[in-house]
């Protein structure tokens, strides 16, 4: 039973490959090499925007005072590096911009994170 389920489900996304005709239609546009060139520079950037945001995270988790700070959410666009969620103190919101600036690539941060103290009944 199972190998007619696996039969079944490689048959319906094989099926859609073979019906695809190898030649565009007199509709279909081909992309420029203007829009090729702008898309492979938007994935280049998507990738760079990607690898700095994870550098940048690892610096924090490698950090001894930071690594449990799991509320510090990362992002990145053109080496600017925007920090944002919550921390328990304005120490560990500074050291945390601080981690930031010295990972390569970094040209700024934008450092959005709020001080909000733990409730002590935990």
């Amino acid at each position: 039973m199972k190998t007619l389920i696996a039969v079944a489900v490689a048959a319906a996304f094989a099926l859609p490959a073979f019906a695809q005709t190898s030649t565009p239609s007199a509709q279909e546009k081909l992309p420029t090499a203007e829009e090729r060139a702008k898309n492979r520079e938007t994935v280049s950037s998507s990738a760079s925007n990607a690898a700095l945001t994870t550098k940048v995270k690892s610096a924090l988790a490698n950090d001894s005072g930071m690594g449990t700070m799991t509320s510090i959410n990362v992002d990145s666009d053109k080496g600017v590096v925007t920090l944002k969620g919550k921390v328990d103190s304005a120490a560990a919101k500074k050291k945390a911009e601080e981690i930031a600036k010295k990972v390569e690539g970094v040209k700024s941060v934008k450092n959005q994170l709020r001080v909000e103290a733990k409730d002590k009944q935990s």
